[in-house]
């Protein structure tokens, strides 16, 4: 059974809470299902007081060496006191095979969620996340994969084309500028680049705010790339907002780490991929009855036409000058 087939059925509340209370920890409340799709994720409270969180692995989708790697990662940012949700340690490991499954266990962490038009904690988040990088340049990942477009381009496209739900005008139309989009972002997204290991995923819904400081959650998409993958998704809104949001996203930013000028002209290409293979995984998970219950229009021509909107939105959003801080282009 590949990744894209698997729907977590066997996965039960009693396999479960089996499996927690194997490793010793017997929850006195019941499972609360957390916002997760690619993973199973629960969050309870213990006989010892304590609110935990499990997240059982979708098979397949990583090696057990991939995501221990994740977890080894998460535990040597937290060592260097950078605020990142790190697995616990049990018997010497973080990973725990349970019936065919995988699972870990967090501390619950609480906190409101980031408000992404704050420019305070925007800030803040810029200082975390150069602290973040900070640490992520010092080694590389052995085993978990390097951000390329061929994996979230090429390859996404082919999943999309394959798609036999589709009206035939909508997929002419949808693989038309999914192929434009392709044209103009290969060559920007494959020359080389300053990689190092990163987040991944740092889209809002990941950063909770408690203390005064972000709490990043969710390593689950750790990979090598360039820097400006874990800071374009906190820039959005017209191109002044941009700008305003980026100056002080950096402020922070540079406390602790710096950005090539360069990587700034990867943001727009980067948000184009990021559209294109978003589709591509819904399409892949959809067997999982899951995604139907969440995602009811995705089956929709209307949905499908949006979205054929949005990518032309963004081919024009291609033209325009990159984001730059100063009229000649350096800080």
């Amino acid at each position: 059974m590949t990744a894209a087939q698997f729907d977590f059925q066997s996965l039960t509340p009693d396999t479960v809470l089996d499996a927690v209370e194997g490793l010793g920890l017997y929850p006195s409340s019941g499972l609360l299902p957390l916002n997760s799709y690619e993973n199973r994720v629960y969050q309870f409270r213990a006989e010892d007081g304590g609110r935990y969180v499990t997240k059982f692995y979708r098979p397949q989708r990583w090696s057990v060496e991939q995501i221990l790697e994740e977890h080894r990662f998460a535990l040597e940012l937290a060592e260097a006191e950078v605020p990142v949700a790190a697995p616990l340690v049990r018997d010497g490991t973080t990973l725990f095979p349970h019936q065919g499954y995988h699972f870990a266990l967090w501390h619950s962490v609480g906190g409101r969620e980031f408000e992404v038009d704050n420019l305070d904690q925007l800030e803040g988040v810029g200082r975390f996340l150069g602290r973040l990088h900070q640490e992520g340049r010092k080694r590389a990942f052995e085993h978990r994969p390097t951000f390329s477009v061929a994996e979230f381009g090429f390859e996404a496209r082919e999943v999309l084309a394959q798609q036999a739900q589709l009206s035939g005008y909508i997929e002419t139309n949808l693989l038309t500028v999914v192929d434009q989009l392709l044209a103009r972002i290969e060559a920007p997204l494959s020359a080389p680049q300053t990689r190092l290991r990163l987040h991944g995923d740092m889209h809002p819904g990941n950063i909770l705010w408690r203390d005064d400081s972000p709490s990043f959650v969710d390593l689950d998409d750790a990979r090598m790339g360039p820097a400006v993958q874990d800071l374009w998704m906190m820039l959005n809104g017209d191109r002044a907002q941009r700008l305003l949001q980026l100056d002080v996203l950096m402020e922070g930013y540079e406390t602790f780490a710096s950005l090539p000028v360069a990587e700034l002209d990867l943001i727009e290409p980067l948000r184009a991929l990021r559209m294109i293979n978003y589709l591509a995984w819904l399409t892949k998970r959809w067997q999982d009855p899951a995604f139907p219950r969440n995602f009811p229009w995705f089956g929709t021509d209307k949905f499908w036409e949006q979205q054929i909107l949005a990518m032309k939105e963004q081919l024009a959003a291609l033209d325009e000058a990159p984001l730059r801080l100063t009229p000649g282009g350096n800080w």
